[in-house]
Formats: structure tokens, C-alpha cells, sequence
């Protein structure tokens, strides 16, 4: 029982290899900038570290991600810790305009594990998101698993200047004047120390500049007339947002996302947990007005998972009682394997912690099945003791006997099961590290089942008193059927075993049909389950403007809205623009996640809720849609296909990508996607991959330059992997 309270839970055994993110900010420059100028010089210096598996990249607009990942043996503070010093020493190598390298301990592209929303109506979004930075952001890092605390939809305080060009040629002044100026006087320099002999002050120069007024009377420079010239007079300065092109939206409602994603090693139900805590201990420091609510919350279909193997647990123990006491005829009988097959589950969990196994769906599983095998040594033993009280025998020498009389069979199929399970621990890649659990925690528990078999068991049947138990009427029932059926079994065996082409006949015809069904049933990675989310996806052309995006995402909120109106079984729909988690500078496309109500409470499941929308959101002209049901072992958003194509340069791999994409477009659709027929999904980035010892090889995901209905062309953009 100590190893159980110490037993962490998770939804499936850990068989995610340790990732490493590196995120990194350049702003106003292209993906191909991007990509030279800092992915590659990133990707040189990190490619020789140990253990690494495959290096991901994704350079964007304004913004490179790459995502490092190690073998399953290493530890992941290790490996970021080398990242940081490989990365400590490319610093200078990265363009002065470009941000500090982000280094976290989880997977850019790794769905959030939870999202929050900050909102109060006395204040905008502005204030919120300062408030969110300053007083909320930093107490939810601190939960441990956490990696990183992100704000969406947020709009940071920034100085904002609008320049005149009249005004600016007019004075032949240029932009880089006024560059200059600001990187010149808005600055903040030690100045030494004032000393006396009893007192000593710190000095600095502070020439900083902090309200807008102090911008407008920055000198720029000099007429020729040698008057001063001051930025007021060449631009409009005001106190706005940084960025003004992004929104999240709660069931309509504007507010701040807070995005908490998990170490990628981390227990996802810990994190929650954690955050639920930390959640509770921040509210009641919130202003008056403010408030902090979950939005989505990943974790809950997990624990809705957990508590359904919980409850099949529990009834196939009360349905192995009453199968036992139908058969025995006797209470007191029963509460022999009702105390033994607890302890056998009790006990597996020492192994379970002593090999650092977790409470998972499979090791439940696992103990589901556990139950049905456990009880069979308990059973043949007390059968045998039972019987032999019957005949006579004093209960406690009926129990040394039968025991005795029994053992060796016992530990025989005892450890014919445990030659069953165990190899299926030892199947090599990822399926074996995800079964691993499931065949040690069940050959565990029956090892203990056969220890208590012969020892629990026959100590309490002693006890139990067994040769003065009265069957009851259901038992004397079983006992007559049994005895007819044994009657009946034995008349139709004789009359087989004189006809052996039958049997042989039959059991060749089963086999035969068994191997062409074997043939014919589909078969899939792991069964599509319903987590109580849907996700749309929303892509504008490539260079659609902010206003394009926004007014289409309106419309697709519109039909969502709609859709929840009618069937009522959407729970909270939340927006956001842009649609992807790690920032950039597109704005050309939106997310809406669809919180779903609980299951017992809606008919339809997330599958066909993200058809409907699909369906309904095809007549939205200019953009494409689809809609995606995270489910199974994947919880991310990870496509199903993917092709890799190899050649020379980028042009003829968006040559050959387009040919590919058109044969794709040809296939017939399957019934059961619910993606949007004929508007899938343009992602027009493309991927490069660079095995071990192996030339350079792109991988094309989408079409490249390629035009759409609206005339925009695709823009650049360049993922790489290296294996």
C-alpha cells in the first residue's frame, strides 16, 4: 500500500524520448533570412552533440523553431544543458536585431496541456497582459513539469512611431537617422560612485525615455539653419500595443490565453494538478473584476480514462465473487478468494514501484486481466480443499492435503502464464517500451498469486470450517445442470472420437476462415478515441492581411456558434489568431478549439462534431478548412501520411511537391475523415532532411509559390529535419 500512494500516474508508460526546444525571435525578417541567418548556424553547432536522435527545424517569418531530439536514455536536464552551452557559444554568430535563443525542455509543436483565459471588463487588453506578465506568468512557472508559460493573444506596452516621409525628405532625414538617435540617447549608463568620509552614493546617467512626450522632443538632428529637429515633428508617437495583430476569443469574449506547456518528460496529470493548485493560490491576489478560469483542460480525458479501467476493475472483481459464490454455494467460502485475490493486486504493486513502473491504462489494464488469471490459483486450491472436506477429511488436514495435493499444478500453470506475459516486455521499438509495463505488472501479479495461493489460502480454508457449509438452493441448481451437461457433453464426445475427419474437417475450416478474416480487418497504431475536444483549422492565402483573416474567422465563428446553438453539446469555443502556438509573423491563419461537454451529455462524438463543421464551413470562399479530433496515443497534431522527396534545390521539389499533391487530391476520400473534402490543409513549408552520413534531402510537404483562388502566392518557408 506504501508503493501504491507512491506510484505516479500518467495515461500510458513513458515512451517519449526527451526533447529539446529552441525558439528564436528576429523580427521583420523572411523565413529564407531566418533560415540562413540563424537555423543554420544554430543547427551546425548543436548537430555533434551525444545522444541526439533527430533535429527538426522550422524557419518562418520573423521566427525559427527547432526541436532537438534524444535517444530514450538520456536525461533531458543533461541534454538541455548541453544545448545551452553549445548555444551560449553561437551567440555571437546569431544578427544583433534577433532575440536571445528560448531553451526549454519540451516539444514546440507538443499541444498545450492546459489553457487558460484572464479577462476582466474594467480593463484592456493591454492591462491585461502587463498584469498577466508581471503577477501571473511567473508563479505558474514554478510548478514543476512545467516548460513554458506562454501568453496568446496578448498585446505588450511598446512605444509606437509613425513616420512622415514628407516630413522625413523635406528635413533629408532617413529612417536609419532616426534609429540611430533613439539606440543613441535612450540609454541608461553607470556613472561611478560619490564618496565622502562618512557616505558613499551610486551614480548613473539616465536619459532614458519614458512617456511620449520625451520621444516627441528627441533631437534627430539639425536643419540648415542649424535649428534643432525633433522627432515630433517627422512622426506620430503614442503609447500602444507592440503587436496588434492577434486575438483570443472565449465564446466571443476578448481576453488573455495563458498557454502552460509541459517538460517533455514530464506526468501530464502532475502538471494539472500542479496548476490547479497554483491556480488557487493566485486568484485571490486578482484586482476586483479579474478572473482566472480553465479553458481547456488535457488532462481531464485522461483521468476520465483512468477512472473507467478503475471501475472495470472493480466489476470484474464483484463478477469473479458472484461467479464463485454461484458455484460454491457458500459465503463463507467466498470470502476466501475475496481476501486473496486483493492481496495478489496489492502486492504487484511493490514490483510495479521497485521497477518504477506507473498507474497507467495499460498496468490497469493489466491488473483487469490479472484478476481473472489470479483467481484461478486461489480457486483450484480451495476447490480441492473443499472437496476433499466434503468427503470427510477435518477441515485443516483437507487444507494441508489438498494444498499439498495440488501444488505442483499450481506452480506449473503459474509459471506457463509468466512465460506468456513476460516476452511481450521484450518486443523491440516503441511498441515494446509501451507494453513493457503491461507484461512485467501482469507475470507479477500472478507470481504472487501462486505464493499466495499455496499459502494464504489454505491457512484461511482452515479456518473456514468447510466440512459443515449447507449448499445453497442456486448452487444445488448449478450442481443438477452441470451433471446433466456432463451427461449430455460425454454421449456427443463418444460419437466424435468415432469420427476423426469431422473434428479434423471442422478445426481446418475454422483456421481457414480465421486467416481470411485475419486478412481483411483493417488495421491501425492504436483505436480512435474521443478526448472531448475538436480543433478547426482556418488558412487565408499566403500574404493575407490581418483584416482578410479576421473577417473570415469571424464567419467560421459564426457557423461554430451556430452549430453549438443546435445541438448544444459544445461546451466553450475558443479562438485564436493567429493559429499557430509558436508566434511568427503570419497572420494568415486561425484556430478554434471546441472544448466539447462531458461524454455521457452530447450524442454526437468529436469526430462527427468536426464533420458537421467541415461540412457547413466549405461555402467560407478564399480559405481553407479542416477540422482535427486529437485521439489515441497521439495527442498532438501530427499528420497521419507525410512524404519525403529528395532533389537537387527548392524549385524542382515544388515541381515534383505539386505533382504529389495532385495524385493525393485523386485518391477517393474516405468516408470516416472528417477533413474537409477538397480543402485541405496548406502547409506550404517545406522540410529538409539530412540522415547520418547522407546528402542533404527536402521533403516538400505542401505546394511552394503555388497561387490560390485569392492571387496570393505561398510564401517561403523551410523546415528541416536531420535524423
Amino acid at each position: 500500500m506504501v508503493c501504491l500512494q507512491r506510484l505516479s500516474v500518467r495515461e500510458y508508460p513513458d515512451i517519449t524520448r526527451p526533447v529539446v526546444s529552441i525558439s528564436t525571435n528576429y523580427r521583420g525578417a523572411s523565413a529564407a533570412v531566418i533560415e540562413n541567418k540563424i537555423t543554420q548556424v544554430i543547427e551546425d553547432r548543436i548537430a555533434g552533440i551525444e545522444g541526439i536522435e533527430k533535429i527538426t527545424s522550422s524557419s518562418v517569418d520573423e521566427r525559427s523553431n527547432i526541436n532537438v531530439e534524444f535517444s530514450v536514455d538520456r536525461d533531458v536536464d543533461s541534454a538541455a544543458n548541453d544545448i545551452r552551452d553549445r548555444i551560449s557559444r553561437v551567440a555571437n554568430a546569431l544578427p544583433d536585431e534577433a532575440d536571445a535563443p528560448e531553451i526549454a525542455k519540451s516539444d514546440s509543436s507538443a499541444d498545450p496541456v492546459m489553457m487558460l483565459n484572464l479577462n476582466a471588463d474594467n480593463m484592456s487588453a493591454l492591462e491585461l497582459t502587463d498584469y498577466a506578465e508581471r503577477f501571473v506568468v511567473d508563479q505558474l512557472s514554478t510548478v514543476p513539469g512545467v516548460a513554458r508559460v506562454g501568453v496568446g493573444g496578448g498585446r505588450r506596452y511598446a512605444m509606437r512611431i509613425w513616420l512622415d516621409r514628407a516630413a522625413l525628405a523635406a528635413r533629408q532625414l532617413t529612417v536609419a537617422d532616426i534609429e540611430s538617435s533613439l539606440r543613441r540617447e535612450n540609454v541608461q549608463l553607470p556613472a561611478g560612485r560619490l564618496e565622502s568620509q562618512t557616505r558613499e552614493f551610486s551614480l548613473r546617467t539616465t536619459v532614458g525615455l519614458d512617456k511620449e512626450a520625451d520621444f516627441r522632443a528627441l533631437v534627430i538632428g539639425r536643419s540648415q539653419g542649424n535649428q534643432l529637429i525633433r522627432l515630433g515633428e517627422v512622426a506620430d508617437v503614442r503609447l500602444a500595443a507592440e503587436d496588434e495583430r492577434s486575438i483570443m476569443n472565449t465564446d466571443g469574449k476578448p481576453g488573455v490565453g495563458i498557454q502552460i506547456e509541459a517538460q517533455s518528460k514530464a506526468n501530464m496529470l502532475d502538471v494539472a494538478q500542479g496548476m490547479q493548485k497554483a491556480m488557487a493560490r493566485v486568484r485571490p491576489t486578482l484586482p476586483k473584476g479579474m478572473s482566472l478560469v480553465v479553458n481547456m483542460d488535457n488532462s481531464l480525458s485522461i483521468q476520465a480514462a483512468l477512472h473507467e479501467v478503475v471501475i472495470a476493475l472493480a466489476l470484474a472483481f464483484v463478477s469473479v465473487l458472484i461467479v464463485i459464490y454461484a458455484f460454491l454455494g457458500s459465503l463463507r467460502a467466498t470470502l476466501i478468494p475475496a481476501i486473496t485475490i486483493p492481496v495478489s493486486i496489492v502486492a504487484t504493486f511493490t514490483a510495479m514501484y521497485a521497477l518504477g513502473y506507473t498507474i497507467n491504462v495499460l498496468t490497469l489494464l493489466a491488473l483487469v486481466l490479472a484478476i481473472g488469471l489470479v483467481v484461478d490459483d486461489a480457486i483450484v486450491v480451495l476447490e480441492n480443499i473443499f472437496r476433499r472436506a466434503e468427503e470427510g477429511e477435518e477441515t485443516v488436514v483437507a487444507a494441508v492435503n489438498g494444498s499439498k495435493e495440488i501444488g505442483f499444478a499450481v506452480i506449473a500453470t503459474t509459471l506457463t502464464l509468466a512465460a506468456v506475459f513476460i516476452p511481450i516486455s521484450f518486443l523491440p521499438g516503441d511498441i515494446g517500451r509501451l507494453f513493457r509495463e503491461f507484461g512485467f505488472t501482469l507475470a507479477a501479479s500472478v507470481l504472487f498469486s501462486a505464493l499466495i495461493a499455496l499459502t494464504l489460502t489454505p491457512m484461511l480454508a482452515s479456518k473456514a470450517n468447510l466440512s459443515n457449509i449447507k449448499h445453497n438452493k442456486v448452487a444445488e441448481a448449478i450442481d443438477r445442470f452441470f451433471t446433466k451437461f456432463s451427461a449430455s457433453y460425454e454421449r456427443r464426445l463418444r460419437g466424435l472420437i468415432r469420427r476423426p475427419w469431422l473434428i479434423v474437417g471442422a478445426v481446418g475450416g475454422l483456421m481457414v476462415v480465421g486467416g481470411l478474416t485475419f486478412h481483411f480487418l483493417p488495421s491501425e497504431f492504436a483505436p480512435t478515441a474521443d478526448v472531448g475536444r475538436t480543433v478547426v483549422f482556418m488558412e487565408a492565402p499566403e500574404g493575407a492581411s490581418f483584416d482578410y483573416t479576421t473577417r473570415n474567422a469571424a464567419k467560421l465563428e459564426a457557423i461554430v456558434d451556430a452549430e453549438r446553438r443546435q445541438y448544444n453539446d459544445i461546451e466553450r469555443v475558443l479562438l485564436r489568431l493567429p493559429g499557430n502556438f509558436n508566434g511568427g509573423g503570419d497572420v494568415n491563419s486561425a484556430r478554434i478549439f471546441l472544448v466539447l461537454k462531458d461524454w455521457h451529455e452530447r450524442t454526437r462524438s468529436a469526430q462527427e462534431i468536426g464533420q458537421s463543421i467541415a461540412r457547413k464551413a466549405g461555402v467560407i470562399p478564399g480559405v481553407r478548412i479542416n477540422t482535427f479530433s486529437p485521439g489515441g496515443l497521439g495527442r498532438g497534431f501530427g499528420k497521419p501520411i507525410q512524404a519525403s522527396l529528395g532533389g537537387p534545390d527548392y524549385e524542382q521539389l515544388s515541381v515534383w511537391s505539386k505533382q504529389l499533391m495532385d495524385l493525393a487530391q485523386q485518391n477517393p476520400p474516405d468516408p470516416d475523415r472528417h477533413e474537409l473534402q477538397g480543402a485541405q490543409a496548406a502547409d506550404p513549408r517545406l522540410h529538409r532532411s539530412q540522415p547520418r552520413g547522407r546528402p542533404w534531402r527536402v521533403a516538400a510537404d505542401d505546394r511552394r509559390h503555388a497561387r490560390d483562388d485569392a492571387g496570393l502566392a505561398h510564401r517561403d518557408d523551410v523546415c528541416r529535419s536531420r535524423p
